[in-house]
């Protein structure tokens, strides 16, 4: 049963990552595409380079998400979803302060909770990089 709660927390966290980076970087899923999604950077004071670091942004989280719902190294996977998830935090959550019903970074704080746990626990057995330890 553990190795199929890994499988749930994966497909869920991992595929919601897939689709937010789809949004960044093709506009896929009802998102802006990287020329948006720039211009809303830059509006928020990233700049210069808004259409940059939107790519780096869908890279990050298009890759994560796919590393992370595989379980294909994911210690990377995961690292690359805290990489984007302090990065909101600090530019767009934190001066909100905790919690998400004031645009907190509470939501952010779980989502790398969550996938720092299971990459310390290990992708489980239904993945496509499982190694018994």
């Amino acid at each position: 049963m553990e190795d199929l709660g890994l499988l749930i927390i994966r497909l869920v966290i991992g595929l919601t990552f897939v689709g937010h980076g789809a949004q960044k970087l093709f506009g896929w899923f009802g998102g802006t595409g990287v020329s948006k999604t720039g211009e809303w950077l830059e509006s928020i004071g990233i700049k210069p380079g808004g259409k940059i670091w939107a790519i780096c942004a869908g890279i990050f989280e298009l890759v994560g998400g796919l590393l992370f719902t595989t379980g294909v190294l994911t210690w990377l996977g995961s690292s690359l979803i805290v990489i984007i998830m302090i990065d909101a935090i600090i530019t767009v959550h934190g001066r909100n302060g905790f919690w998400l019903t004031n645009g907190g970074y509470e939501y952010n704080l779980v989502l790398i909770a969550i996938t720092v746990g299971v990459a310390l626990t290990g992708p489980g057995r239904y993945s496509l990089f499982y190694q018994p330890f």
